[in-house]
């Protein structure tokens, strides 16, 4: 798995958790810690987590083989 690939699934993961804080205890984390969901900041995480999340769907749908990078011992 590519550097890309790792990035975008801990911010797809990243996202997830924040999705799970407002649904049990409607605590926006994102926004707690950058100053609201309307601060700049805030939107540009929101942004960058939401194209990671874009980007995972092609993961989802790649073949197991390209995504390990090591290739199997030879016998």
């Amino acid at each position: 798995m590519s550097g890309i690939q790792r990035t975008a699934l801990v911010l797809a993961i990243i996202g997830a958790i924040n999705w799970g804080l407002i649904g049990f205890f409607r605590f926006d984390l994102v926004a707690a810690i950058f100053g609201g969901q309307a601060a700049g900041f805030s939107r540009f995480i929101y942004a960058i987590v939401g194209l990671a999340g874009l980007y995972c769907i092609s993961i989802l749908f790649k073949p197991d083989e390209e995504l390990e990078r090591s290739p199997e011992p030879q016998r």
